[in-house]
């Protein structure tokens, strides 16, 4: 992901906007999340307009339009495929993944689309388990529409703004002590973000050994 973002930096005008783009596609659509994580990509979007690489209202319209389709795509693939997709052995090794996003939708039917946008790890596998699931098609478009709204336009404006808050910074107090500050921020968030991987895989890997099979009637009798 470092290599793409120091990419991503460097890009502006329509580049900028299909990569972002391209990402947030493929997180849910062909479960890309579990190597690059859409939200770093719209957060660096954002950062992006903030210095006038790119512009805010398109970059928002871009972002919400991929966070809805490609759920969309990968509902269908889920649909199409079923239980199959999940003993392949790429989703195997996610520990707890599966068994995670199947008990969110048990637990909270359409609502689990809605929660699943926001939690580590269960976003990529979420729209295919509710395809697997036949999770309602307009329920599955309902929530998904509204999780990709609130999902793409927060995370844009978290990026606009932290990069404009650097801007300011950096003209009251210098480049230099601008530079440690922002390091000193994205240390901070990068810690966060590695503690909740790590609690979300803890926690699903734990769903997934109490649980067992998550389907009605999966135990046996």
């Amino acid at each position: 992901m470092g290599s793409i973002a120091a990419g991503l930096a460097h890009l502006s005008g329509w580049p900028a906007y299909l990569v972002v783009a391209a990402i947030v596609f493929g997180e849910t659509a062909v479960f890309l999340g579990f190597v690059l994580p859409g939200e770093a990509a719209v957060v660096l979007g954002g950062v992006l307009a903030s210095r006038g690489h790119v512009s805010i209202v398109p970059l928002v319209a871009v972002v919400v339009a991929a966070a809805i389709l490609g759920p969309l795509v990968g509902y269908e693939i889920g649909r199409r495929m079923g239980d199959r997709l999940f003993a392949a052995r790429a989703l195997r090794r996610i520990p707890g993944g599966v068994a995670r996003a199947r008990s969110m939708l048990q637990a909270r039917g359409g609502l689990g689309v809605l929660v699943g946008r926001f939690v580590a790890i269960a976003r990529a596998l979420v729209p295919a388990a509710a395809g697997a699931a036949q999770v309602p098609y307009r329920t599955f478009l309902f929530f998904n529409a509204l999780g990709g709204i609130v999902w793409g336009v927060g995370y844009c404006l978290l990026g606009y703004l932290a990069g404009s808050a650097y801007v300011v910074v950096e003209k009251r107090v210098g480049t230099g002590l601008a530079i440690v500050a922002a390091a000193v921020v994205l240390a901070a968030v990068a810690t966060w973000a590695v503690r909740r991987h790590r609690a979300a895989g803890d926690a699903g890997a734990g769903d997934g050994g109490a649980g067992g099979d998550s389907r009605p009637g999966g135990s046996g009798g």
